[in-house]
Formats: structure tokens, C-alpha cells, sequence
């Protein structure tokens, strides 16, 4: 083969060589004759132009037709031009017929309990019906009586969101996700359990939702056992799993996952409401972004009355999540280069945190990224744990203004716990040990029961959630404060001084009081040595805080006024301390006296350290009414700031020794 192409290209090139040589002949010949056009040829020599014409044109498509030469790419046949269709993906947009919902809204009273999303309330009630709505009270810490009074599907009212929201078109490709909404309940009403879902239902469109998947969490309440499995058969999606032994949220979200059909999962609580277009932009982002993890915005249903707190057309998204460094989960406002980010309520908002309770998820990722740490027990902590988890291994936690669920927010759990609250504390521990590196020290200063567990390996094994943060090439908790949270105050990892501020003459401890976010005077109160309201750092710059939740301050203020509990003025970048949180701290080392004064003196705080309070780094206040060597006297300013600080007697300094 090979001398096969050897002895055509030397054919060729011997035709290209003779071409050439001809041609040259001939054009000598015609200059040196002279012809013109106006002259007469002889015969032979016009036989011979037309012999160098078809020459000519035999070497150029020679030439044209050599392989070697790269011409311009050719144009597909006719039939590869045309747009390949995909039957399951078709051009545009889907149309308000393919979003129709699973099930259509019944016509409603628009007089009726609750109609458009109002609240209801009956004025006048019987005795039976007084004792009704308080039994309801006190099963379910909401107001059964109004809830069991509205329709399971009553409507809420026109869709009131952003323009750009109820406006939006939703490509077909690429397509759409399916979703399996999962939705835990535990002695949970009829009624608001099942308007749950009839919401859903009414507002999910039918090519999206596969299904509704009920876990029962081993609830005892007569009217969710086998009457709640006969009436969830009229609505075909929808099914009950149990749980035999009450396990938790964890758990039973995890059941409900394994035996899901969508291609995402949908998390939602047993107290819920649905407003229009929900749940479009949820599967949306998750089709822009699989590893988004996303929330609606979650707005209140008044446990009092169950009124919904309707969207604004021209209000914007106001919050995200938050934790404190007691590993609590909170909300706060969108920060500004946040808010400068988002052109419109279509884009999402970047959250370090998210509720937990209301939020959907590939189902691949949800798999991929670890799904919940089964470890971890009842409920607590889970969101924190999995707030951490997704942006520490490469995924982000979004909320989507565009999607709106109602929520009933109840001021405290019906619910006891089998273990206790000590549940919580453990799962928080986990989470700590697994995510937090060196930063748990923060929380640990401020829990003593979670410091004590985790000095005693208390919390169970963590190897597995070890092992899957190292195989998913997680980054470090510092990481996560420096691009996730850089907003975030971080405490000293070793503060100065750290614990509580004992008055050992009257054995009690200065305290924040209850439900003290800031404005109100502390209090002294019995120490019970379990941080909480009694827990002070003397920080490095200075400052007495009290950062259990909020960064909380002792701040000084002009007499008469009482030393109060503020908002530290120190929060970060482009932030200082503000001369009336600045506390100094001096050791007077003649006597066994330590002093702790505002840093324009009108205000001291006294303080002795023994052998044993140096070792368990407490600060200990002491009351005095006598000058020190070389220090004024500031009783009375202390007392003026703290009435009960001291008591009806001051102790002298050789009863505090």
C-alpha cells in the first residue's frame, strides 16, 4: 500500500512538472512571434493556443483536487441542519395548561372562617367552646378551635408577590425536575395537618409533583391511625409511612427520602400553607445550580388566629440565616453588598443558614453530600449541622423570594423529648467535633454540658462523618467565617478572662436577666454555674460581653442610670469599641485585689482572685466600701449601678479575702 501511494504521488508530481514546462514554451513562443489579436494565426499555431487552454485547465483541477489542500468546511446536508427536537424537551416556555395544579381549588366561601388568608376569631364562644379552643392550646400550643374552623383548602386570596415573580416564564429546557414533597408529623392536628397537604396539592403543578409522602413519626393521637389511612386514599399521590418507635425528625426524613420518586426531595412541616407559584422557582434553581440547596421565603401564619401573612408586590426579600456561637439558628437582615448583588426578587439570596424545616434538594446531592447525620437524635441542630456541611463542601444554601410558604411559628414545642433535652446538646456537640475545628472552643465556653461531653466522648461515634467530610474535600470552619460569614463576630478563641462574675459576699452572680436582648439593667441572681444568662467574657479589647446569642455589651451609662446589657458597638471591620464598653481590668498586687473600672471612672467593679478562681478562670465580683492603695473609691457609683449588687450590707475587705 505503501508503495502504492509512493508511485501515484511521483505521477502527479511528474504531471505538474511537464505542465509547467509547457506553459513556459508557450508564452515564450507567443512573445516572440508578436501575434496580436488583430493578426492572422497560422493553423498550427492556433492549434496550439487551444492545446495550452485545455492544459490549463487540466492542471488547475489538478491542482483543486489535490488532498493536501484545506479548503472552507462544508455544509451539512440539508437534513442535519434542522433543529434535532427532543420530545421531552421542546423549545419555549411552559404554558399555564402544563403547570395546571393536582388538584383544583373547590369554590370558596369568601365570607367563610379564614377566607383569602384572613385570621378568624369568634367573639362571643360557650363554655364548651372556651374549653375547646384552651384544650387546643395546650395539645398543640396553637389555636385549634380557629384552625379546625377553616376550610382544609381555603384559598389565599390573589397572588400578591413581585411582578417579576408572578410574571416569570420557566423554560422547558431543560426541563423541570420532579419532586416528592416529604412531610414529618408527630401528634400533629387534623386540621393542620391535612390543610398541608391539600395546599400542596392545590398549588403543585401535576407534571411536577410525583408525590406526597406523610411520615408519622409514631404518633399516639387516635385520629392519625387508621382514619388517616382510609381518607389519604381519595388522593392517590399521597401516602402514609410510620415510624413504630418515635425516632425524630432526623430520622423520619430519612425514611421518607429512601422510599422517594422524584428526582428532588421537598422538606416541608406538618403546620404549613403553599402560595401561588411556590414551587416552580425552587426546582428551577435547582436545575441552574444542583448543588443549591433552597428555600422558599417563609412567612408567619398567627398561631392565634392562622391569619397568613400575604406577600407585598412591592416589598423585598429583608432576611437570611443566621447562628449565634451557642449554635442556635436565627435570622438577620440581608446584608448590604447582598442586597447590591440581587437586580430583582427573581435572584436568590445567599444564606449562611437555613431553618431546616422547609426546603428542597436534588435527590442525588442530597445522597452525595450525606444526607442527615443518623446519629444524631429527636431534633436539634440538624439545620446547623447541615447549614455547615453544604458550604463546606463546595454546595450553597439559597432562599428564593419568589417562592413563598406559610409557616405556624409556635413559641414553644407541644412535644416532649424520650431522652430529654439533652438530645440537642449532644447532636450539637456532633456537629461541633465534625465541622467547627479549633471554633468549638467558642461554643463549649458557653455550654458547660456540652464541654463536659465532649471531654468524656460523650456524643458517639463520628468516624463516619469524619471520614465523609475528608472524602468530599471539605474546607475548614475558617474558611466558611472568612467567604460564607465574614459578617460574623468571632469571640477570642482564649479570651482574657472568661465565666461568671461572682459577688462571693452574697454567694449570687451578676445575670442578664430574662428575654434581655439588650436596653434593660442586669440583675444578681443565684449562680448556677451553668453559663447561659451568667456568662461574661473579658475580651481583648476590653470589653465585658455577654455573647450567648447576641453580642451583648455591659455598658456604662451617666448616673442615676443603671449599668445595662447593649449591643456591642464592636462588630467587625470599620467597627470600634465605644468608650462606654470599655472596661479595664487591673490587678492591685499589694493585696488580693483585683478591680475591673469603666475607662472614664465613674464606675468600678470589684473583683478577689483565689487560688481555685484562677484555675477555673471565672471572674469573681467583690463589693467594697473602703479605698484601695493608690485606687478612689467607687462604691457609691457601684452601687448606684448595680442597687441589689452588694446587699443591705457591704462586706469589708477582711471578710472577702
Amino acid at each position: 500500500m505503501r508503495l502504492f501511494l509512493r508511485r501515484r504521488l511521483s505521477l502527479l508530481k511528474l504531471a505538474l512538472a511537464g505542465g509547467t514546462l509547457f506553459m513556459v514554451v508557450l508564452v515564450i513562443l507567443q512573445k516572440d512571434v508578436g501575434i496580436s489579436s488583430n493578426s492572422v494565426q497560422d493553423p498550427w499555431f492556433q492549434d496550439l493556443v487551444e492545446r495550452k487552454e485545455r492544459v490549463l485547465v487540466m492542471v488547475r483541477g489538478a491542482v483543486n483536487n489535490l488532498g493536501f489542500q484545506i479548503g472552507a468546511p462544508q455544509p451539512p446536508p440539508v437534513e442535519e441542519q434542522q433543529a434535532t427536537s427532543d420530545r421531552n424537551c421542546p423549545p419555549g416556555h411552559y404554558t399555564q395548561a402544563e403547570l395546571k395544579p393536582v388538584l383544583e381549588r373547590p369554590q370558596q366561601d369568601p365570607q367563610g372562617p379564614g377566607a383569602d388568608g384572613t385570621g378568624y376569631e369568634k367573639d362571643k364562644m360557650t363554655p364548651e367552646e372556651e374549653k375547646e379552643k384552651e384544650d387546643g392550646m395546650t395539645v398543640n400550643c396553637f389555636n385549634q378551635f380557629s384552625s379546625d374552623r377553616i376550610s382544609l383548602s381555603r384559598s389565599l386570596g390573589d397572588d400578591t408577590r413581585p411582578p417579576e415573580c408572578v410574571e416569570r416564564k420557566f423554560r422547558h429546557c431543560p426541563p423541570l425536575p420532579t419532586t416528592s414533597v416529604i412531610i414529618v408529623f408527630h401528634n400533629e392536628a387534623w386540621s393542620t395537618l391535612l390543610r398541608t397537604v391539600y395546599s400542596v396539592l392545590h398549588t403543585s403543578p401535576a407534571a411536577l409533583l410525583t408525590e406526597i409522602i406523610m411520615v408519622d413519626d409514631a404518633s399516639t393521637a387516635e385520629h392519625l391511625g387508621t382514619r388517616l389511612d382510609e381518607y389519604v386514599k381519595q388522593l392517590n399521590i399521597v401516602k402514609v409511612v410510620r415510624q413504630q418507635e418515635r425516632k425524630g425528625l432526623i430520622t423520619a426524613r430519612l425514611l421518607g427520602a429512601r422510599g422517594a420518586l422524584g428526582q428532588t426531595l421537598t422538606f416541608l412541616d406538618a403546620h404549613c400553607e403553599c402560595f401561588h407559584g411556590w414551587l416552580e422557582p425552587l426546582l428551577a434553581r435547582i436545575v441552574e445550580e444542583p448543588t443549591a440547596v433552597v428555600s422558599p421565603e417563609i412567612t408567619t401564619i398567627n398561631l392565634n388566629n392562622f391569619a397568613f401573612n400575604k406577600p407585598v408586590a412591592t416589598s423585598k426579600a429583608q432576611n437570611r440565616g443566621n447562628f449565634d456561637w451557642s449554635l442556635t439558628f436565627g435570622w438577620e437582615g440581608i446584608p448590604e453588598q447582598e442586597r447590591n448583588r440581587r437586580k430583582d426578587e427573581t435572584y436568590p439570596v445567599k444564606t449562611p443558614t437555613f431553618a431546616g424545616g422547609l426546603f428542597s434538594i436534588s435527590k442525588k446531592y442530597f445522597e452525595h453530600i450525606g444526607t442527615y447525620d443518623d446519629k444524631m437524635e429527636i431534633w436539634g441542630g440538624e439545620n446547623v449541622e447541615m447549614s455547615f456541611r453544604v458550604w463546606q463542601c463546595g454546595g450553597q444554601l439559597e432562599i428564593i423570594p419568589c417562592s413563598v410558604v406559610g409557616h405556624v411559628f409556635r413559641t414553644k414545642s407541644p412535644h416532649t423529648f424520650p431522652k430529654g433535652t439533652e438530645v440537642i446538646t449532644r447532636n450539637q456537640v456532633r456537629l461541633a467535633e465534625v465541622w467547627m475545628d479549633d471554633y468549638k472552643r467558642i461554643y463549649y465556653r458557653r455550654n458547660s454540658n456540652a464541654a463536659k461531653m465532649a471531654k468524656e466522648k460523650g456524643f458517639g461515634d463520628i468516624s463516619e462523618r469524619v471520614n465523609l467530610r475528608e472524602s468530599l474535600h471539605c474546607k475548614n470552619f475558617t474558611w466558611y467565617l472568612n467567604n460564607i460569614y465574614p459578617e460574623m463576630f468571632i469571640p477570642d478563641l482564649t479570651p482574657t478572662k472568661f465565666g461568671a462574675i461572682k459577688n462571693s459576699g452574697t454567694q449570687s452572680c451578676l445575670d442578664v436577666g430574662e428575654n434581655n436582648q439588650g436596653g434593660k439593667p442586669l440583675i444578681m441572681y443565684t449562680c448556677h454555674n451553668m453559663g447561659g444568662n451568667q456568662y461574661f467574657e473579658y475580651t481583648s479589647h476590653k470589653e465585658l460581653r455577654h455573647n450567648i446569642g447576641k453580642q451583648l455589651c455591659l455598658q456604662a451609662n451617666p448616673q442615676p442610670d443603671q449599668v445595662k446589657i447593649e449591643l456591642c458597638t464592636l462588630k467587625g471591620q470599620g467597627t470600634s469599641v465605644a468608650p462606654q464598653q470599655e472596661w479595664l481590668f487591673t490587678e492591685v498586687r499589694k493585696m488580693t485585689w483585683t478591680i475591673i473600672f469603666f475607662k472614664v471612672p465613674t464606675l468600678c467593679l470589684g473583683d478577689s482572685f483565689t487560688h481555685s478562681c484562677h484555675s477555673l478562670n471565672q471572674l469573681h465580683l467583690e463589693c467594697f466600701s473602703n479605698s484601695l492603695e493608690g485606687v478612689p473609691t467607687y462604691a457609691e457609683h457601684l452601687l448606684a449601678a448595680f442597687p441589689s449588687l452588694c446587699g443591705p450590707t457591704h462586706p469589708k475587705p477582711s471578710q472577702l479575702g
